[in-house]
This record gives structure tokens, C-alpha cells and sequence, in this order.
């Protein structure tokens, strides 16, 4: 199976932890967290369309000024979602500046930003050419589905890092690939229309309707029209279970929390954690509220996660980076 999501920490494990996610096929990124993203060139900060902000320590949240330097002056909403007192923290960023020139934009650039308590949800946006001026505030209830679209959904869940700490999942409702050889027998090339005909599948793959197969020849469109969708998902798509990654780090290894994420976590394909101190160094995880890497393996485990990416390491094992390896991964694979 090709995931549709390709997921990677963009900073090695011993600085700010950001998980950059791709979109095959499309040019949209998101993000889970905003530590240092200067190592990301412009025209990949350009495709960012939802950033998704645990907590606002300084290491999770500083990327947020190159983000806003980059889309500056673009025809662009960036939605970013983050915990309780986010949008204060929001309005703190933008007035550090002067915005007496961006009146004069003629482009659109907004921030949609939303802030997670456990009994409601706040949102405002912040219109560029208003001097980031806010809306009015709207409400809604609190959900752990903080946003849905045609082929997957984002999962949220409030924990504990002495402040309200969000972890996060991405999960693909099915997934779709073409079957070539059966495209091949039914004489229809390989093309864009196949990433049209995906789409509509996710929207609604029970659909009687006839589906308009497109593609170009010598420079000129061809249709072959009235074809059945429902023969054509028989015949050419083959649907398999979606792709889950879960993003969980900065939280006291409790009992409490645990439980939380080993449930959230569940049947994860990918599991990144924090493994922040090694076990013999527990007592100091508990004084700063990070978990250590065995907590962190075994939280894996009891979440039947297929594979674990551990990362947020302490400095003080810069030496030997691969102890927290090896400890997270021994008691992962008990």
C-alpha cells in the first residue's frame, strides 16, 4: 500500500520537534507542532494549510514567526489549532510587529486560529489587511475530531504537562490504489482524472452516478463518456484500511496520561513519542514531565502501534543518543 501521508521529523531528535507531513500528489503540507522550521526551504512553508501546536514552550512554537514571514503578502489562510490560552498566545505574536503598510495588499492572507479547552472550543480569525485585527469569536463544543475532509480526519486529546499539552492523530478514513493491469484491460490510460475519480470516491463511493473519464492525446482532450462509477470502482480501485499517525510528546509519564494516549494511540501505524530521559534518570522525568524512553516503548506496545519514531531527546545524552533508542525499542518489542 502507498500512503497518501508521508510523515517526518524535519530537526534530529535533540532540538525542536516538528512533524512535517506531505500530501502525495498534492502540494498541501501539515504540520504537527512549530519548533525551528528554518530548515525547511520557502516554497515548502508555502504549502502549509493546517499546523496543529501541542503546547507553546518555546521549542514548540517559535517557528510560528519564519511561518508568518514566509506567507506574508500571499493569497493564503493558514488554519493552526493549539491549547487553552492559544489565542492569547496568537495575539502576543502579531502585536510584537508594526502593520501599518499591509493595508495596501491586494492579497488575501488570513490566520484561522483555533483554541482546544475540554469544554469548548474558540475560534478567530486574523485578517492580514486589517492588521490582524480579530473577528468576532465563535464557539463550539469541545470534539476530539478537530477537522474532517473527504479522506481523513484529525483526532486531538488534552494532556498533562503541568499546562493542557495536545497530542494529535491523523487518520485516513480507506485507502485507494489502481489496479494498472485491470486499467490496461479496459484500454484507459494512466492520468489526473485517476486522482478526480479517488477524490469522488471518498466523497461518495456508493454513488450510482456515471463517471467522465478525461485524458489528453497530442495535444487535444479526450472523453470517453458515461462510464459507470460503480463498474469502475469494481473493476480498477482497490480500497484497503487507512493510514493512522499519532504525534504524542511533553507529558507526565502519570498513570493518567498514560491510559490517555495508550487508548488514543491505538492500532497506530506510526507512533511518534517523546523519550526525553532514559529510565535510570526517571525521577528527573518526573520533575520536568516528560516521559522516558521506556515509558515511551512501552506505551507503544499497549497501543499495538506497527511502528514507534522516538524523538524530543534531553541534551544530556548527546553522547549516546542511541541509549534512548534501544531502551524505547527493547521494551516496545517485549
Amino acid at each position: 500500500m502507498k500512503s497518501i501521508f508521508h510523515a517526518r521529523l524535519i530537526n534530529d531528535p535533540f532540538y525542536d520537534p516538528v512533524l512535517f507531513i506531505r500530501f502525495l500528489y498534492k502540494n498541501r503540507v501539515i504540520l504537527f507542532d512549530l519548533g525551528d522550521i528554518s530548515s525547511l526551504p520557502a516554497k515548502e512553508i508555502l504549502k502549509i494549510s493546517h499546523v496543529f501546536v501541542s503546547h507553546t514552550h518555546m521549542d514548540h512554537f517559535i517557528g510560528f514567526d519564519i511561518l508568518l514571514r514566509i506567507l506574508l503578502g500571499r493569497e493564503k489562510k493558514l488554519y493552526i489549532y493549539g491549547p487553552k490560552d492559544f489565542l492569547k498566545n496568537i495575539e502576543g505574536k502579531l502585536s510584537g510587529y508594526t502593520w501599518n503598510l499591509v493595508s495596501e495588499y491586494v492579497t488575501d492572507f488570513r490566520i484561522i486560529a483555533t483554541e482546544i479547552q475540554k469544554d469548548k472550543i474558540i475560534k478567530k480569525e486574523y485578517p492580514c489587511n486589517k492588521k490582524f485585527i480579530p473577528l468576532r469569536e465563535t464557539y463550539s463544543y469541545f470534539n476530539e475530531i478537530i477537522i474532517k475532509e473527504p479522506n481523513f480526519y484529525i483526532k486531538t486529546v488534552i494532556l498533562d504537562h503541568k499546562i493542557p499539552c495536545l497530542g494529535f492523530s491523523l487518520i485516513e478514513n480507506f485507502h485507494v490504489n489502481i489496479n494498472k493491469q485491470k486499467l490496461k484491460e479496459l484500454d484507459l490510460p494512466v492520468g489526473p482524472w485517476l486522482n478526480r475519480f479517488k477524490n469522488e470516491i471518498y466523497k461518495d463511493k456508493n454513488s450510482d452516478r456515471e463517471f467522465c473519464v478525461t485524458w489528453e492525446e497530442k495535444g487535444m482532450v479526450t472523453k470517453k463518456e458515461k462510464i459507470s462509477f460503480q463498474k469502475l470502482l469494481k473493476e480498477i480501485a482497490i480500497i484497503s484500511p487507512g493510514q493512522k499517525i499519532t504525534y504524542i510528546t511533553d507529558i507526565v509519564g502519570n498513570e493518567q496520561n498514560i491510559n490517555k494516549v495508550v487508548e488514543f494511540a491505538k492500532n497506530s501505524d506510526i507512533l511518534f513519542i517523546e523519550s526525553t530521559f532514559l529510565d535510570k534518570d526517571k525521577e528527573l522525568a518526573i520533575k520536568k514531565s516528560h516521559l522516558t524512553a521506556k515509558q515511551a516503548g512501552m506505551i507503544a506496545r499497549m497501543a499495538k502501534a506497527k511502528k514507534i519514531v522516538v524523538f524530543h531527546f534531553s541534551p544530556r545524552y548527546y553522547e549516546n543518543p542511541d541509549e534512548l533508542k534501544k531502551e524505547a525499542m527493547a521494551e516496545f518489542n517485549k
